[in-house]
């Protein structure tokens, strides 16, 4: 469904008299299968949003080539467009006309009949809690409400491909939950493919088949999330003290079940231990026999954000 090789954009700046280039993209190769779910990950400015705005044609790669749902996205852009959905970032919906107008005449332009507009843009009011707003503008929509409606917009013709960046920002706990139901129906209900772009890394973990990650604007790892995350080495287990005079002690007894010496900062001590759920009994003993007291100890599973860390050497977070 999409298959890039080499992409490259170069952004031309200028600080006085002086010239550069800043190249955004350096060199992207990516392959979407029909019917995956995919989540392309990285802090911004990694080159996430222009390799975005190039598969979508938004943006003519400066280097390299890119077919999407078949076609060329520099000789095809009109094929590209007309098989795809895009729901930016920055939202595409006017603050005048009313929602369920936005909705008809978005279907209408990609050559839906004004019932099957209807029909359809209905069914995804009602999945996307917006009953109600059909008759409502966007302006006195809240933002929340503005995000689902520029989603619908997106959905609305049933394209073979959508582009969704950044869907959930701005959004409530639940409306982001009912999204995600959404997003998993569209593959599983009707075969679509789905490119993701997000900050929210339980996202990218639930929904997405693979996870692609873009820093420096290059791609550095792509994968399954588990697979991912098995790279990091171990669990993080994280001791928090009671009394710090005892801080050096309790971390010469996590250094031997990891391998290695811990971070230690004020009361903490943590470091990556091997099967760490099973390891933290017998250091519990342990440190209770040498009656090091504990406030607490935690057990944390690999994230995606470790996978990023890992690789990078900085949070998926960063800069977000």
């Amino acid at each position: 469904m999409i298959r890039a090789r080499g992409l490259v954009q170069i952004f031309q700046t200028r600080q006085g008299r002086q010239k550069s280039e800043v190249r955004a993209v350096d060199g992207v190769d990516l392959d979407v299968a029909e019917g995956e779910v995919v989540s392309f990950l990285g802090p911004n400015g990694a080159g996430k949003t222009t390799t975005l705005r190039m598969l979508t044609t938004l943006l003519r790669p400066t280097e390299g080539e890119a077919r999407v749902a078949g076609y060329d996205v520099a000789t095809q852009p009109v094929d590209v467009r007309r098989s795809i959905g895009y729901v930016s970032q920055s939202g595409s919906t006017s603050g005048e006309a009313r929602a369920g107008e936005e909705i008809l005449d978005h279907g209408m332009l990609y050559g839906m009949s004004q019932a099957d507009a209807r029909r359809r843009g209905e069914e995804l009011f009602a999945q996307l809690n917006l009953d109600g707003m059909w008759d409502r503008k966007p302006r006195s929509m809240s933002g929340g409400q503005r995000r689902r409606l520029d989603i619908a917009m997106g959905l609305v013709h049933e394209p073979r491909l959508v582009f969704l960046d950044e869907p959930t920002t701005g959004l409530d706990p639940q409306a982001r939950a009912n999204l995600w139901e959404v997003i998993a129906e569209l593959r599983s209900r009707r075969g679509m493919t789905v490119f993701l772009t997000t900050h929210y890394l339980d996202e990218a973990d639930v929904l997405s088949d693979r996870v692609i990650i873009i820093d420096h604007g290059r791609i550095v790892a792509a994968d399954t999330p588990d697979n991912l995350k098995a790279q990091v080495a171990g669990d993080l287990v994280v001791l928090e003290l009671a009394d710090a005079a005892k801080v050096g002690a309790a971390a010469q007894m996590l250094e031997r079940a990891a391998g290695e010496a811990p971070e230690v900062d004020g009361h903490t001590v943590q470091a990556r231990v091997p099967r760490g759920g099973k390891v933290v009994p017998g250091l519990m003993r342990e440190l209770t026999l040498a009656d090091i007291e504990l406030d607490t100890v935690e057990v944390r599973r690999p994230t995606l954000d470790d996978v990023f860390l890992t690789l990078t050497g900085r949070s998926l977070r960063e800069d977000v």
